[in-house]
């Protein structure tokens, strides 16, 4: 008989099929048992009538705990009261592991701290389940959007020399003979190095930020996508992340609708993201948006701004409410961002940097700029900013050999399936999230 996954049983409506997966839950009216059946690929309802099979197993069936590990075989019907819109009419049972205790995680409710203690059993249900598949499209629509623009995907060190955007937020590593070394802030400086030999390129890895922070939106280690690209503008590279984030929010629309709908997740500002046409706000006027938006509602309680501040989280979700669809905030003042960006050539108090925000409250899932790529410029910012010259003896080389203007920016994995799913707390966007008061399992 041949085995089916539950996520293909479309296919196989009146046909014998062989389904192996765990029980997630069970109910019984007299002579028929319902069993709620999951394998990884999806969730399943199998019915079990009194002589359709023997009587050994059809009482086994009544009698199963969560999480037993199961072979069924049986007809696909079709129902459209069941999950997935069919059912599986069981001809046999048969059990291949029981729990070797109680299992903890009941359909009552549950704390947050428990589900986060026991994360490595909770991946199983279905808000998990249906978070982390989204996850995985994105990441391959990452790979697909990039590949099929020639892009050329470059791994950067995790372990690094140096600080990418300031030392307050590093995590030393000692190595050897009293050597120091940093869990990587960023891949950016490479995959600069790797747009002056690939011209377009992008790195895909973990990040590490030693923040002593509890917010939502904020992880010790989360995963970054930076491309680079050689003789790309500012105009252009916001461009590049508006086509980005269309192309993944259409994605996952299209090829995720049943998990979207586990999490229940209302889709018309996706539907309007994926359209494109993004807004582009400079930042003196963002600045005094968010003002006025201070004046206008009270009960915000959003603390004004002065031009020259960054923005916070409650600046920002303001701003965003404004608005259907992702908006960008460009042009900073230099003083609040990296040495690295290039200055404004209207305005040298700014950079030619964007940030774009997502709405819902979610705020920046990205931030890119155009790199300075003139060395003398380049050298005067790193001491303005009292960072090691020998550190970036390798990086200036960039600038001296070959320099060109390139620009590129990074997008936060976790914040954008944060968003897209709809979700709290960034922790629920990693399999496993590590923060300032977690670090198991």
């Amino acid at each position: 008989m041949r085995r089916v996954f539950i996520e293909e049983i479309s296919k196989y409506e009146g046909q014998e099929i062989l389904i192996r997966g765990w029980v997630m839950g069970r109910r019984s009216k007299g002579k028929i048992h319902f069993l709620t059946l999951r394998d990884g690929t999806g969730f399943l309802q199998a019915t079990v009538f009194k002589g359709e099979l023997p009587d050994e197993e059809f009482e086994q069936a009544d009698h199963l705990p969560q999480e037993a590990a199961l072979e069924v075989s049986g007809q696909v019907k079709a129902d459209s009261r069941a999950p997935g819109g069919y059912e599986l009419l069981v001809r046999s049972l048969k059990v291949v592991s029981l729990p070797r205790k109680e299992y903890p995680i009941t359909p009552k409710e549950h704390g947050v701290d428990f589900l986060m203690d026991h994360r490595h059993l909770y991946l199983r249900h279905r808000r998990p389940w249906a978070v982390l598949r989204i996850r995985d499209e994105l990441e391959r629509a990452i790979h697909d959007f990039f590949g099929e623009r020639g892009f050329v995907r470059m791994d950067a060190p995790i372990l690094t020399p140096n600080a990418v955007e300031g030392t307050t937020d590093l995590f030393e590593v000692d190595l050897f003979d009293g050597e120091k070394a940093y869990l990587s802030q960023s891949g950016q400086l490479y995959a600069e190095a790797g747009a002056m030999a690939f011209g377009k390129v992008y790195t895909f890895g973990p990040t590490f930020r030693a923040e002593r922070s509890k917010t939502r939106r904020h992880l010790l280690e989360f995963w970054m996508i930076e491309p680079e690209v050689a003789f790309m503008t500012h105009e252009e590279n916001m461009q590049l992340q508006e086509e980005l984030v269309a192309y993944l929010v259409g994605r996952v629309l299209e090829e995720k609708k049943r998990e979207l709908e586990i999490l229940e997740r209302d889709t018309t500002v996706l539907q309007t993201t994926a359209q494109g046409n993004y807004p582009r706000i400079h930042y003196t006027q963002a600045v005094e948006m968010v003002n006025k938006i201070a004046q206008e509602r009270p009960e915000l309680e959003l603390a004004p701004m002065q031009w020259g501040d960054d923005f916070g989280a409650p600046h920002e979700a303001a701003l965003t409410g404004q608005f259907d669809r992702p908006i960008f905030v460009e042009k900073y003042p230099a003083a609040v961002k990296a040495f690295y960006m290039e200055p404004d050539p209207e305005d040298p108090r700014l950079v030619l940097n964007a940030d774009l925000l997502a709405p819902e409250g979610v705020g920046e899932i990205i931030g890119g700029s155009q790199r300075i790529h003139d060395p003398e410029l380049l050298l005067q910012k790193i001491r303005e900013h009292g960072l090691p010259e020998e550190v970036f003896d390798w990086y200036m080389d960039l600038r001296l050999f070959g320099t060109v203007p390139h620009s590129g920016f990074g997008i936060g994995l976790e914040r954008t399936v944060r968003w897209i799913c709809g979700i709290e707390h960034i922790r629920e966007a990693i399999p496993f999230p590590r923060m300032y008061t977690r670090m198991r399992p």
